[in-house]
């Protein structure tokens, strides 16, 4: 009997590496995992409030469809966050909450693209990206244009096909803050283009003193070319909640909502409720929990910064809670992140997923605490220097 087939386009979507990764770990007990991009706090208790008071209130709201691109009361106090946090110019944009900003980016991309459209993707990219424009139909170009990408080389790349360009500030899988006048030079030219400029922003908190997190959708009148899309998986430990959005041109939103209104029809509406909590908590109480991060984020530099290693960081981390390395080794970086695993048991995300060449692998520092992390790092150095050697 013939089996039924997927279709032929998926033969092009890279298979996802974080359960790749995570089959591994669970193949060797014991392992450590600096891998999957989270952290290890929860949500603010005002999340918990939120949702104890919605479910007390008995509001048969909760169990009924409400409006596809969120609650207002939501969308409202986001706006109102976007603005005091990132000074976002919202003049001329529209707010779409989504189930995770993954999905907002994927709406995005159904919207802007037919089959064989480009979306430009400076490396490293982030994996998600790449498979959501694949799955679109559409084309991801990756763009060698530095870890802190140079405009003039995006600029090279643009066809009469291309969309958008793509930023990840700070930067997954780099941990890089881009600095603004990067940001504004790729903001200016997707507007001299009539392109758009998708910035994903999900680490806007997430900053260690160095280089300031700077938002392309502040300048005015950025709204009309500039989607900036958002998470509160990361800063209020929210990832199972799956809460994100999408800043939009406001001549976007009747197709985005083609888009929602055939995926998820519209957002949890218990979720938005948690999410309302989340902002009342305040932006102090997310910087709180980041600067705990900090002294990791330390760590990881001591323990890499060691006399003629086989290594080097690809860009300084100051942002999110990410380091970007690169291993001088024969090795693929798949190869690499299942020897870590088996034999030093300890897990790192492979950089072959960011559409870099060479042995290169993703540290995420989020999840450890501080002793569990001093105990990885020592494996990962010890299997660093093993794996120079193959």
């Amino acid at each position: 009997m013939k089996q039924p087939a997927a279709a032929r386009r998926l033969e092009q979507v890279q298979q996802p590496v974080i359960p790749v990764m995570g089959e591994l770990i669970r193949q060797t007990p014991g392992t450590l995992s600096l891998g999957q991009g989270m952290v290890s706090w929860g949500p603010p208790e005002q999340v918990h409030q939120a949702v104890a008071a919605a479910l007390q209130q008995h509001d048969p709201g909760l169990d009924r469809y409400g409006p596809v691109a969120g609650s207002e009361a939501l969308r409202e106090a986001l706006g109102l966050w976007l603005q005091r946090e990132q000074g976002l110019d919202l003049c001329q944009s529209a707010v779409l909450i989504t189930a995770g900003s993954n999905m907002a980016f994927n709406a995005v991309v159904q919207v802007l693209c037919d089959p064989g459209d480009e979306l430009i993707l400076p490396v490293p990219y982030y994996f998600n990206h790449e498979m959501a424009i694949r799955l679109a139909g559409a084309t991801p170009v990756a763009v060698e244009a530095g870890v802190v990408p140079d405009s003039e080389r995006l600029a090279a790349a643009i066809t009469p096909r291309t969309r958008a360009i793509v930023t990840i500030s700070p930067n997954n899988p780099s941990g890089a803050v881009f600095p603004r006048d990067v940001l504004a030079a790729i903001n200016r030219l997707c507007a001299e283009r009539g392109l758009l400029h998708i910035s994903d922003e999900a680490y806007a908190l997430f900053s260690y003193g160095g280089e300031s997190v700077w938002s392309p959708g502040r300048g005015a009148g950025s709204g009309s070319h500039t989607i900036t899309l958002g998470s509160l998986s990361k800063s209020h430990g929210m990832a199972g909640w799956r809460i994100g959005w999408a800043v939009v041109p406001q001549s976007l939103m009747a197709e985005l909502a083609k888009v929602q209104d055939t995926i998820l029809i519209h957002p949890p509406q218990l979720n938005q409720q948690a999410a309302l909590g989340a902002l009342a908590a305040g932006a102090d109480w997310c910087r709180g929990q980041i600067h705990g991060l900090a002294g990791r984020r330390q760590q990881v530099l001591d323990a890499l910064s060691q006399p003629a290693a086989p290594w080097r960081l690809l860009a300084q981390p100051d942002g999110a809670f990410y380091a970007l390395l690169q291993l001088e080794s024969s090795l693929s970086s798949d190869q690499a992140m299942e020897q870590l695993i088996r034999q030093h048991r300890v897990a790192l995300v492979s950089g072959s997923s960011f559409g870099l060449s060479g042995c290169c692998l993703r540290l995420s520092y989020g999840m450890l605490g501080s002793a569990e992390l001093s105990e990885a790092l020592k494996r990962l150095v010890a299997g660093l220097w093993s794996l120079s050697g193959s």
